[in-house]
């Protein structure tokens, strides 16, 4: 593998200049995916016996345009979010784009896929393309009140208090105690608008 700059590193931590890897781990297998190996990323990953060695299979699979693999429920929920995070903040945009495109398959599996890449998108301040995957997924459940919430976080994070405000009402009619909510619907009636 080739070196990398670590300043513009990204591994699931802060302190990448402190990263030690071990040959055969999931690490190793990670970094293989940031050095476009997917071939020996592939290898690492069908060595380990883990449900994140089992998606991490899949993700290859995705990242190589084909999907042999398909993953589990709790495969997307657990690691579909943290890997495009991880894709992104390392500037792997080409590898980012073939999950995106993976979406629909996987949202046969677990219905909250939009869901998922959407949080990613609003994080990273993607906002066109957290709102796209936001429809998405209100078409499939619009009752779902953490979708709600990422809404009336989308529209707050656009200045469009309006619509912040009508969102954060829609997460509280389906979830009258949630904490963030509460917190965000004062937050908006203190702006104003």
């Amino acid at each position: 593998m080739t070196g990398l700059n670590k300043e513009n590193f990204f591994f699931f931590s802060d302190k990448c200049s402190e990263l030690t890897i071990v040959p055969n781990s999931l690490e190793h297998a990670y970094l293989a995916i940031i050095n476009e190996d997917l071939q020996s990323a592939d290898a690492v990953f069908a060595n380990l016996d883990s449900p994140r060695a089992r998606w991490g299979r899949t993700l290859v699979s995705i990242l190589k345009g084909f999907m042999t693999t398909y993953p589990t429920y709790f495969e997307i929920r657990n690691f579909l979010e943290i890997d495009l995070d991880f894709l992104l903040k390392n500037n792997k945009i080409d590898y980012v784009e073939q999950c995106l495109g993976a979406l629909e398959v996987l949202s046969t599996i677990n219905q909250e896929t939009y869901k998922f890449a959407a949080r990613v998108m609003l994080e990273n301040k993607l906002f066109s393309a957290a709102l796209k995957y936001m429809d998405k997924s209100k078409q499939i459940y619009y009752n779902d009140p953490e979708l709600q919430f990422m809404y009336a976080k989308y529209y707050l994070d656009t200045q469009r208090y309006k619509e912040a405000y009508f969102y954060v009402n829609e997460c509280l009619k389906l979830l009258p105690t949630y904490y963030p909510a509460l917190v965000m619907k004062e937050r908006i009636e203190e702006i104003g608008f």
